[in-house]
């Protein structure tokens, strides 16, 4: 992940290697190289993610001298510090500590096999907030994600998941687990946002160039002295990113640049508003274009 872009640009290979630096350990080779098993530990993700999207960023900025600050950034979860990082908010060495330190407290919050994920496809907010309140019997089980219409994640114990996907084909909807290590953006995260917030307090948050689009109420936050609080908020609350896209696109905003891995984001916009066309910029050749 991220080997092209470095071997293309000088500013992204410099953003891995402050990235070692940071962390204390080789990030830019568990990237290239692997082994996989290590790269997906969220604890490793985290920190990657962010450094690939940023260095990404950074050659697009060699790419594109006169690239316009945009009207707004957003980022889903972990993509929040990337958007923030971006804005001049978060300086990125800071940005990747305390990340990898969200990736551990986030794994060690609940233990492995106690809690769970699933993707709850055909319903809307109401139906599916109906349907963890009576799958939750007493457990903690809620909408996580906010992906797009028909797309909204849960997230509590895994038993109460369990109950979720099972409760619903009965109500038309579809119910399927995920893949992850942790119940992300639920109540159980609680001690992980207790950790982040004890991190945020050791940095300085700067100025926002433009306003970053906040995924715990899905509007446009400028104000410096309110990053901490929305980031510790974000870790046990629902990630609005329906909401957050759906505000962009009524602010009138038509082009958006995918800067990072994958292209998720970009299909989920075009579930949520096809007045915003997403390009993806993460691959050398994507960047001067």
């Amino acid at each position: 992940m991220g080997k092209a872009l470095c071997e293309a640009s000088r500013p992204a290979r410099d953003h891995f290697e402050r990235a070692d630096r940071a962390l204390g350990f080789a990030l830019g080779k568990l990237c290239f190289e692997g082994p996989l098993e290590e790269l997906t530990l969220t604890k490793n993700a985290q920190p990657a993610i962010l450094t690939a999207s940023i260095a990404a960023l950074a050659a697009l900025r060699e790419a594109r001298p006169a690239l316009e600050s945009p009207a707004f950034a957003a980022g889903h979860s972990l993509g929040e510090y990337s958007a923030l990082v971006a804005a001049g908010a978060l300086v990125f060495e800071d940005a990747v500590r305390i990340v990898h330190l969200r990736g551990k407290a986030m794994q060690e919050a609940v233990p492995e096999g106690q809690g769970a994920m699933a993707a709850i496809m055909g319903g809307d907010d109401a139906t599916v907030t109906t349907l963890c309140a009576d799958a939750a019997q007493g457990d903690v089980l809620a909408p996580a994600n906010f992906n797009s219409p028909g797309q909204i994640v849960i997230s509590g114990t895994a038993a109460a998941v369990a109950r979720a996907v099972e409760l619903a084909p009965a109500r038309k909807l579809k119910g399927i687990p995920l893949k992850v290590s942790a119940p992300f953006h639920s109540a159980l995260m609680a001690p992980a946002a207790r950790a982040v917030d004890a991190a945020l307090a050791t940095i300085s948050i700067g100025r926002l160039a433009f306003p970053v689009v906040a995924n715990v109420d899905g509007k446009p936050n400028q104000d410096s002295e309110r990053v901490r609080e929305l980031l510790v908020r974000q870790v046990d609350g629902a990630v609005r990113w329906q909401e957050s896209i759906a505000f962009m696109a009524e602010a009138g905003v038509t082009e958006a640049l995918e800067i990072g891995p994958g292209k998720v984001l970009a299909g989920l916009v075009k579930r949520i508003d096809k007045r915003i066309n997403v390009l993806g910029r993460f691959e050398p050749d994507s960047l001067a274009g």
